[in-house]
């Protein structure tokens, strides 16, 4: 195992660097389920975290990740950590996620950058760029999508082995508190009979493990993932089953879309298709395997979320 020294450098024992992957975001959800299926998959996995002792990097090290302190304002951190790895899982904190997390547009870039520029400097064999699934060419309006793309094209432009996944909506942010669901009810963008794509974000880990096993077949691409595509109807109805109640399903009002610019605009570039998602998931299942429905993700891992959910009455928000 990887054993950080006093003087943030990695002294190695015991480790192959051949298969050997660093993976930013490790406490995250993206990045927690691109380490447990490394780890699944007989890779060692080198989490990068700020802080060793919290839970969750507790967590990872008890199935077997190495940890690594460090924090991607230092450079030099993100440089130690990279010695001798085979592969890089990039995620930035987003800065879509608020205020409360302290990271603009701008630091998100930057961060993704310096990943993209610093594997290439240490020699990484293989990077991976966890992005989002917007379509179509040009700026969305939306900062914390449009530093995706920035940080996309900026990995496309090196002498880098590399491949960008795009992911649709995670199946886990569908099921926040305040959508409704105590209420008989559940509150989202699209219309009634609207498709759009959404994932498990267990199959991201999946995926992304099988890109690192087979570099030749998936360098050089971005791939749009998805698990399942289902409309409003679909969400109120999948919804209705796995609770054991009535989900009644509502767009946003026009109104809240009129009055909240930020909803308004991710309303709007999901009915004009560009984050709707355009994965073919079928061909995702010949590539990865078989990717997980939104019905069964209720009934499995997110019956937990579900049932938190519909028992969430002090974080409701009437959103209709």
């Amino acid at each position: 195992m990887s054993e950080l020294t006093e003087n943030n450098t990695i002294r190695t024992a015991n480790e192959n660097g051949s298969r050997t992957v660093l993976v930013f975001g490790a406490t995250g959800q993206q990045g927690g389920a691109v380490a447990s299926a490394l780890l699944s998959d007989g890779w060692s996995v080198r989490a990068f975290v700020r802080n060793p002792s919290a839970g969750k990097a507790k967590e990872l090290a008890s199935l077997g990740a190495s940890l690594v302190a460090g924090d991607l304002a230092d450079p030099l951190s993100v440089r130690a950590a990279m010695k001798g790895v085979h592969g890089v899982f990039s995620i930035q904190p987003s800065s879509g996620q608020g205020a409360a997390y302290g990271i603009t547009d701008e630091q998100e870039v930057r961060y993704g950058k310096v990943v993209a520029d610093l594997a290439l400097a240490e020699g990484v064999r293989h990077l991976v760029y966890t992005s989002v699934a917007i379509s179509g060419e040009g700026p969305t309006g939306l900062g914390h999508f449009d530093s995706k793309l920035e940080i996309e094209d900026h990995v496309r432009s090196l002498a880098l082995r590399s491949t960008i996944v795009r992911p649709a909506t995670f199946m886990e942010l569908l099921l926040l508190p305040g959508m409704g669901l105590d209420q008989g009810a559940y509150n989202f963008f699209l219309l009634p009979d609207q498709a759009g794509q959404i994932i498990a974000v267990r199959d991201i880990g999946k995926i992304v493990a099988a890109v690192f096993a087979d570099p030749e077949r998936f360098a050089g691409r971005t791939i749009e993932i998805a698990s399942d595509e289902v409309t409003g109807k679909d969400l109120g109805e999948k919804l209705t089953h796995a609770a054991g109640r009535p989900i009644e399903y509502y767009r946003f009002s026009d109104t809240l879309l009129r009055e909240n610019a930020f909803l308004g605009k991710l309303a709007s570039i999901i009915d004009d298709g560009r984050l709707a998602a355009n994965a073919d998931i079928a061909a995702l299942e010949q590539d990865f395997g078989t990717l997980t429905r939104f019905g069964d993700w209720l009934a499995g891992p997110g019956e937990p979320l579900l049932r938190t959910a519909l028992d969430a009455k002090d974080a409701m928000v009437t959103l209709r």
